[in-house]
């Protein structure tokens, strides 16, 4: 994930977080995955998920749609995909490709306090992530098979899911090897 942030920066891309977790549990989520981005916290949902119109409606957490949204710097909002549900992830090199066909230019961002890491209460510890990602990925791919009589857009999804799963998979296991490198 380092890289790719590097490249992201490289391009002009920042990336932020933004969700209803509190800091404490963005700062062990940062800590945890080793991200190179901030996260902020909306937890009443009003400053950025409602606005940005991410809002997940059919998840009982109210919790916010996975999106990609790139602003310019003049603060104008130049792409947007919001994902359906937690599970839909927009790919990191599709996102690099929409932010060079736009032109966006390089921007700079002040370092951000993200206070005491605090787990939350259903936190996967690191060692679980790889395990659950593998499983996903599998059940994915059992249920484009179970059900590929239901026609194309089933096994689309699970093709589309699967890729994340393997991306996911890789950052993963990049990550484990940088700790372990020391």
């Amino acid at each position: 994930m380092a890289a790719r942030y590097d490249e992201f920066l490289a391009r002009g891309v920042r990336i932020v977080a933004i969700d209803v977790d509190t800091p404490e549990q963005h700062a062990a989520m940062i800590e945890k995955l080793d991200l190179p981005f901030p996260m902020l916290s909306d937890p009443d949902r009003s400053r950025a998920i409602a606005p940005f119109d991410v809002v997940d409606d059919k998840d009982p957490r109210e919790i916010a749609r996975p999106a990609m949204i790139l602003i310019d710097t003049h603060g104008e909002e130049r792409f947007r995909f919001v994902s359906r549900d937690y599970a839909d992830r927009y790919p990191e090199d599709e996102v690099l490709a929409e932010a060079e066909a736009l032109g966006l230019s390089s921007t700079t961002a002040e370092a951000m306090n993200q206070g005491t890491p605090e787990a939350g209460p259903s936190a996967m510890p690191f060692e679980g992530l790889f395990f659950y990602l593998r499983g996903a990925r599998f059940a994915a791919l059992a249920m484009g098979l179970r059900h590929k009589d239901l026609g194309e857009s089933i096994k689309e999804d699970s093709k589309a899911y699967v890729a994340t799963m393997d991306r996911m998979l890789e950052h993963v296991k990049a990550f484990h090897k940088r700790r372990s490198d020391g």
